[in-house]
């Protein structure tokens, strides 16, 4: 029974990171961190690596956490927690990262349904250059609209 509770905190943990996606990215990086994510927006530099990455550096910090409180403080749903944040972050830097922004060229010729949406949805996006007026979603439950045949 215990894998089942187990199964269930990583799953729970891996979903609510798709609100907090969405959460930080409309009220966080949109907002009083717009000097961090800007560079995403706007490329204003040559560097391979922007200054948006920050917030991936700020998530691993928060899963490395969970997994130590699991590992030192005998919590045992830090482990699922951690797993399920990094597991979170592994998937949204192939989709974003990887498949969107092709920062790896992979996945260019993926034309599935699902991949046009989430592309479709990116682009009206990053549409708006600025910190306003910009759409905000998460990077799995993008809204059925930009699902189109």
């Amino acid at each position: 029974m215990q894998i089942v509770y187990w199964i269930l905190v990583f799953l729970g943990a891996y979903c609510a990171m798709e609100f907090m996606a969405w959460f930080t990215h409309k009220y966080i990086m949109h907002g009083f961190l717009w000097s961090l994510h800007k560079d995403h927006h706007n490329k204003d530099h040559d560097n391979w690596f922007e200054r948006n990455d920050a917030f991936f550096i700020f998530y691993a910090i928060v899963s490395i956490t969970f997994v130590l409180l699991w590992k030192y403080e005998g919590f045992w749903a830090g482990l699922p927690i951690g797993l399920g944040i990094l597991a979170y972050g592994i998937s949204y830097f192939f989709v974003h990262d990887i498949f969107i922004h092709q920062r790896f060229k992979l996945f260019r010729n993926a034309n599935n349904w699902y991949a046009k949406g989430v592309r479709r949805a990116h682009k009206i996006h990053h549409k708006h250059l600025g910190k306003k007026d910009s759409e905000c979603f998460g990077m799995l439950f993008v809204p059925f609209k930009y699902f189109k045949k």
